[in-house]
């Protein structure tokens, strides 16, 4: 099982693991961005919220790999989610990337004040137009992901969520492997912590690796998950890409798992009522 660079889920080839780009702004976060896509990201993750889809368009042209070859991943945020403001985000996020399109458009943050059903339509609306090849959601609920698919039908690729040793995903990954989409963990790392786990840094001398990278591959290894770590340091991101030359064991995979605790390091008001 070495390897994995890739997942297929639904049928798409993705990088299993991609490069978040939170607060890399200005002219320093776009020589970030080049600089990742420069050590071999593919994945590339932004948002309306992160005020840099200027800076990520410009890095990806600037790399001379061609946009083909780059998955890129936006989102709008969610006082943005009636339909009619759908639409207009959207292409606004086109006219900063500079492109005709992205791979895939995600819900940044589910909310009640506009029904689901209609921002679903209207982000359903982008991809049959071209603009997103496939649609998503982020920090979705079990019970929200059971509205969006059974009752609104939505065709739903990811679904990005906060996701490390220390926070089970379990109820959420039973569900979401059931509809076959891709869970991809933002802050895998758990914002560093988890190189102050015993576990961890045991496993990383037994495997030749650091803690960051057993738990980046942890993730990896598991069906349908991949792994947005943000960095700007180009040392940080050579690391985190050098996971794909060992496997961990089923044991220690599951030594893994029992770490979890029910740590969550993102958290705010708008926040759903978590699984």
């Amino acid at each position: 099982m070495t390897g994995l660079e890739t997942k297929i889920v639904q049928g798409e080839t993705i990088p299993s693991l991609g490069l978040g780009t939170f607060e890399l702004t200005g002219p320093d976060g776009e020589a970030a961005i080049r600089t990742a896509i420069e050590l071999g990201y593919r994945q590339i993750d932004t948002a309306i919220r992160y005020g840099n889809e200027l800076e990520v368009g410009r890095a990806i042209r600037e790399s001379g790999v061609p946009r083909r070859e780059l998955f890129v991943t936006s989102k709008i945020w969610f006082n943005d989610l009636a339909p009619e403001t759908v639409s207009c985000r959207v292409d606004e996020i086109l006219e900063r990337l500079g492109f005709d399109y992205v791979d895939l458009l995600l819900v940044h943050w589910p909310t009640r004040d506009v029904p689901l059903g209609e921002t679903l339509a209207a982000f359903a609306e982008a991809k049959a137009k071209g603009k997103t090849r496939l649609i998503g959601v982020s920090n979705f609920t079990v019970a929200l992901l059971d509205e969006a698919l059974d009752v609104h039908k939505a065709e739903l690729f990811c679904n990005q969520v906060e996701y490390h040793p220390f926070l089970s995903q379990q109820k959420l990954l039973d569900r979401m492997n059931r509809a076959g989409m891709l869970l991809n963990a933002y802050q895998p790392i758990a914002r560093g912590k988890v190189f102050g786990s015993d576990l961890l840094n045991d496993l990383g001398r037994k495997y030749g690796k650091s803690a960051g990278q057993v738990t980046l591959r942890w993730l990896i290894q598991q069906d349908n998950v991949g792994a947005i770590p943000r960095s700007a340091k180009p040392e940080n991101m050579k690391s985190n890409r050098d996971i794909f030359d060992f496997e961990l064991s089923q044991h220690d995979m599951a030594a893994i798992h029992a770490l979890a605790r029910g740590e969550r390091y993102s958290r705010f008001d708008w926040e759903p009522e978590w699984d």
